[in-house]
């Protein structure tokens, strides 16, 4: 009897501990729980490891992600990051933005009961703590506090739903078409989400903000609660720790698995990688990464225009007399080419001399012709695929010939 009495209790307390824990678990943002140890050299022997990796082998394990340049806003390196996923505390990235355009930050407010139980990963609010809303930014963006969201959200807009307005309307500004927000934090929601492309569009747009740049690039900072300091750790492994990090933000929930976006530059090249649902903590971390040493490995900045330029000159030495203009007061034409839509953009080093030109003019031209009017296109390829074009123009205006023309010709010919 005694021993099935004991045995019951033991049941019951491993039923209620693997309850709570799984309630948390299922809403914890932020929180390595379960999660595979990251050994000290990993950053090296990954990085050792990609030097010379294709792109066919990287071997990732999350279910989306994206390297995009954030100079031409081409994609590098993709997979399946046109997909609707839900995404974590990344969601974050909006919520500081959002309260960076719209809030003081020097102003001091005090926490609601209802920011204070937002449960997930917290910055440790209680009900009626005062705090500025800058040290809640470094408390939602450092260690992902989920009651800072909640705080910030209510000092922005009044409401959670109303400042998930806010975020909807940015989206829609920055042309997000598969990106909802529901909340401030990212917790699960079924009409919470976005795609691995326009997260990275996102974190584009907020680090040109010098506000949030600074923020998401803070290893540790110590804030104020109540006048009291408290110190916070950036949730970023890879900020610190890999050449060129400078942001941005972690995630974790059941639904969207690990998270992480990062920003690195090195020399010119600065690209944004985002990683979206990986299993555990270490296969975000190898798959970031395997990503950024495979994107600096074997990408390189071309400039474009001057290759244009170049091409487009030797070609018009070679064509400028082809040109004819029926009916044309004159047939000196002067031609060039508009703006490229990319001019400088990130090519694989191996495919450097595979680039190539077309142009397509009709070098018969019907007069009168006008300033700017298009005659024709120029598109740049790499292995035959069009990766920018531009149009080609003419810069000055030929009449075409009237009866009075036909006269002075007519004139200086016998004349």
């Amino acid at each position: 009897m005694f021993f099935n009495k004991s045995f019951f209790k033991i049941i019951l307390f491993i039923t209620i501990f693997i309850y709570l824990f799984s309630f948390s678990y299922i809403y914890a943002d932020d929180i390595e729980y379960l999660d595979d140890t990251i050994s000290d050299n990993i950053l090296d022997s990954i990085s050792s490891e990609t030097a010379n990796i294709s792109e066919n082998s990287l071997n990732l394990n999350s279910k989306s992600c994206i390297v995009l340049d954030r100079q031409s806003k081409n994609i590098i390196y993709g997979k399946n990051e046109k997909n609707k996923v839900k995404m974590a505390s990344t969601t974050k990235i909006m919520t500081a933005i959002i309260v960076i355009e719209n809030g003081n930050l020097d102003k001091t407010i005090e926490i609601s009961k209802k920011a204070a139980s937002t449960g997930g990963s917290r910055l440790g609010l209680k009900t009626g703590d005062k705090i500025t809303i800058n040290n809640l930014l470094y408390g939602l963006m450092l260690c992902s506090g989920n009651d800072a969201a909640v705080a910030l959200a209510e000092s922005i807009a009044g409401s959670v739903s109303d400042f998930a307005i806010l975020m909807n309307n940015k989206a829609k500004e920055l042309g997000l078409k598969n990106t909802h927000f529901e909340t401030p934090h990212g917790l699960d929601s079924d009409n919470h989400y976005t795609t691995a492309y326009e997260l990275a569009l996102l974190t584009d747009y907020a680090l040109k903000n010098s506000t949030f740049s600074k923020i998401v690039g803070t290893k540790n900072y110590t804030i104020n609660i109540n006048g009291y300091p408290k110190n916070l750790t950036n949730t970023n492994e890879l900020l610190g720790n890999l050449n060129g990090i400078y942001g941005v933000k972690t995630g974790f929930t059941n639904g969207a698995n690990r998270c992480l976006v990062t920003a690195c530059k090195r020399g010119d090249m600065d690209i944004i990688c985002v990683v979206l649902g990986a299993d555990t903590k270490k296969f975000r971390t190898q798959d970031s990464i395997k990503l950024i040493e495979y994107t600096f490995n074997n990408y390189t900045y071309i400039n474009i225009e001057n290759k244009v330029n170049e091409y487009f000159n030797n070609w018009l030495a070679a064509n400028n007399d082809n040109f004819i203009i029926e009916k044309g007061v004159s047939q000196n034409i002067d031609i060039n080419y508009s703006h490229l839509s990319q001019s400088i953009i990130p090519i694989k080093k191996s495919e450097v001399n595979n680039i190539s030109f077309l142009i397509d003019v009709n070098t018969y031209l019907q007069s009168p012709i006008y300033e700017n009017d298009k005659i024709g296109s120029l598109s740049v390829l790499l292995n035959n695929d069009v990766i920018c074009h531009c149009d080609i123009l003419c810069k000055n205006s030929i009449d075409k010939k009237n009866i009075f023309s036909y006269l002075l010709e007519f004139l200086s010919f016998w004349c």
